[in-house]
């Protein structure tokens, strides 16, 4: 068998509307993905009218891409850093206190290579309380961070973070317990 991608129907995928999506194309290059410093009040205003569940203190950095807002979630006081890039096939949730450090990516979507039409498989991303995902750290489809887990600077977490846990590499292995001090 060979790739055949004239065969490629996308399952269990539903990004919203073809006017939906271009009206939040429009807004997200000029207030997201812009190097403007536009204020985070205004950009947690536009992200909930596009669907997204935003909480309080929300700090959203320039250069940011979310590509479907009404499958995204962030809690209270987190921080997304410039350039991250949530590309959110899928449902991704993003706790209270999380810093997603400057461009990281969380990829909810990836293709089933072992299928001639090679099929989409988008799979939902959870980042819970307290997390830190160092620059340009990446989370593949279908990983938990586990509260207050760290994924270092370049990292790649292939699978779930256990809680208070450091992880390290490509793809990330457990590195230490992680202690908060006051």
């Amino acid at each position: 068998m060979k790739t055949q991608l004239d065969t490629y129907k996308p399952k269990d995928y539903h990004p919203g509307s073809m006017i939906k999506r271009s009206l939040w194309y429009i807004i997200s290059l000029i207030f997201f993905r812009t190097g403007w410093p536009f204020p985070s009040a205004l950009k947690r205003f536009l992200l909930r009218l596009f669907g997204t569940k935003v909480g309080k203190k929300v700090v959203i950095k320039p250069g940011v891409h979310v590509k479907y807002p009404w499958h995204l979630s962030i809690g209270d006081c987190s921080w997304i850093g410039e350039n991250v890039w949530i590309d959110n096939l899928n449902m991704v949730t993003i706790g209270a206190h999380c810093c997603l450090s400057q461009g990281c990516y969380l990829l909810c979507g990836n293709h089933d290579y072992s299928k001639s039409s090679f099929d989409l498989i988008a799979r939902p991303i959870h980042v819970e309380d307290g997390c830190w995902i160092g620059a340009f750290g990446i989370i593949a489809p279908g990983v938990t961070c586990r509260s207050h887990s760290i994924l270092t600077a370049g990292s790649v977490a292939v699978s779930d973070l256990e809680e208070y846990t450091v992880y390290q590499g490509n793809p990330a292995t457990f590195k230490r317990k992680r202690v908060i001090h006051d």
